[in-house]
Order: structure tokens, then C-alpha cells, then sequence
């Protein structure tokens, strides 16, 4: 059974085409982005003061118990492009000249469709696996207990050794195999009625086909993302609905 159904899967992702595109498409799906967020701002703007609080109000609760806050943000990362579907749809719209609303962005979350709930948790259980184990490599080998985010900082951040590399270097790997299941998944779910597995299968056809541009993509996402929280989370409102709005183009262009 589980043959079958892989099977099944890939022939139902094979029936859709992955395009090739240059290094410079994620500026493209940048500038698209931002277009629609302006177009429509209202959903995008909600979306990100809501992210925005949420994200505070897990920073506080979790300010000085760093393996609790580094789950937390991790967990919320990982779940922030499923959030955004209603977002995605609203770039939907404006893609076939309708005139969304807020109700549209709404309407993308419907209680039938589960597909998509499936998938944020099994984003979230990769989120508390990486917790799991980048705990387990810091507490083995930090010359410290790390309990509090000063303490990763004075121990494993400013560390002279390789523990800080070492656990980029893992994140890194970890975090890889996620980015290639989700980056085209999610809008996929949301745009064709198409098995969870086939979507996956089809976001790992459009990395392995475009490997430098989903390169770029993944470090412009991470790092607007970083940036963007540096003004204690505020650079959220806009970047958040900013980037989920270009995902939606980078979809669009990479499946034809």
C-alpha cells in the first residue's frame, strides 16, 4: 500500500510542469510582492501585526529560557507560510483581475480542506525536532550549561572553537530538506486539488530543476525574515505579508 500510494503520488505530481528560471527570479518575486501587498494592503497589514504579536508574546513569555524560546521561534518560523495562505489567495485573485477582499483571504482557510493543517503539523513536529537536536549538541559539548539566550551567546555564539559552526552547519542540513518539501508545496495545496505527498514531490522537482535561484530564495527568505525582527519584531508587519505574497509568485513561475 504505501508503494502504491507513493506511486500514485508522483504520477499525480508528473502531470503538472515545473519551469526552469534564472538566478534573478526571486528579485522578480520580490518586486511582485510587494506590488500586491500595496494593491491590497489590508489583509497583508493584518496579517503582520497579528504574526507581529504573536511573536511578542511568545518573546515574553519565553525571554529568558533560551531552549523554550529557540522552539517557540522555530515552530513559528516553520509555520508562518501556512499562515499565510489567505494571503496567497488574495495574490490569487489579483493574479485573474479581481478586486480581493479581506473575506477572500479568510475563505482560504476552509474547514473542509485539511490538507493544509496536516501539513503545519508536520512542519511543526520538524520544528521540535531541530530543538531536540540542536539541544542535544550544545548541552554535550558547551563547556556550560546553557539555559538562558546570554548564556548561548557567551558560550556558543563568541566561542572561539567550532560548536557554533557545528550547529549552523547542522541547521543548515536540517533545515534544507523542509524548505525543499514547503517552498511550492503550500501553494500548490491551496491552488489545484492535489494529494499532500504529490505537492511535496512537485516542490522537490522545482528545487532539484532550480537549484541557485531556490538557493538565493531560501537565504532572502531567512535573512529579510532575520532583519525584519531586529526592531523588536516590528519590520514583521510589513516583510512577513511581503514575502508571503512573492511565494505565491515564485509558484506561479516555477509551475506552469
Amino acid at each position: 500500500m504505501p508503494r502504491r500510494t507513493a506511486s500514485r503520488a508522483l504520477s499525480e505530481s508528473q502531470r503538472l510542469t515545473v519551469r526552469t528560471v534564472g538566478a534573478g527570479a526571486p528579485l522578480r518575486w520580490l518586486a511582485r510582492g510587494w506590488a500586491d501587498l500595496w494593491r491590497c494592503p489590508l489583509p497583508g497589514l493584518l496579517h503582520g501585526l497579528v504574526l507581529t504579536a504573536f511573536g511578542g508574546a511568545l518573546a515574553l513569555l519565553a525571554h529568558a529560557q533560551f531552549w523554550l524560546l529557540a522552539g517557540a521561534f522555530s515552530g513559528f518560523l516553520l509555520v508562518a507560510p501556512i499562515a499565510a495562505t489567505g494571503l496567497y489567495a488574495v495574490s490569487r485573485a489579483l493574479e485573474r483581475g479581481e478586486r480581493p477582499l479581506l473575506a477572500t483571504a479568510l475563505r482560504a482557510w476552509r474547514p473542509d480542506d485539511g490538507r493544509l493543517v496536516v501539513f503545519g503539523v508536520l512542519l511543526a513536529f520538524a520544528g521540535t525536532g531541530w530543538v531536540v537536536t540542536s539541544a542535544s549538541l550544545v548541552t554535550g559539548f558547551a563547556p556550560e550549561t546553557v539555559q538562558r539566550p546570554a548564556d548561548f551567546l557567551r558560550l556558543v555564539a563568541s566561542d572561539a572553537g567550532w560548536l557554533f559552526e557545528a550547529w549552523l552547519a547542522l541547521g543548515a542540513v536540517l533545515a534544507a530538506p523542509v524548505f525543499a518539501s514547503s517552498v511550492i508545496a503550500i501553494p500548490l495545496l491551496l491552488d489545484r486539488r492535489i494529494g499532500l505527498l504529490a505537492a511535496v514531490l512537485t516542490s522537490w522537482r522545482a528545487v532539484l530543476e532550480n537549484p541557485v535561484p531556490l538557493a538565493l530564495w531560501a537565504v532572502l527568505l531567512v535573512g529579510l525574515t532575520l532583519v525584519a525582527m531586529l526592531p523588536a519584531l516590528l519590520g514583521l508587519v510589513l516583510a512577513a505579508p511581503w514575502l508571503a505574497h512573492a511565494s505565491w509568485h515564485a509558484y506561479r513561475d516555477l509551475v506552469v
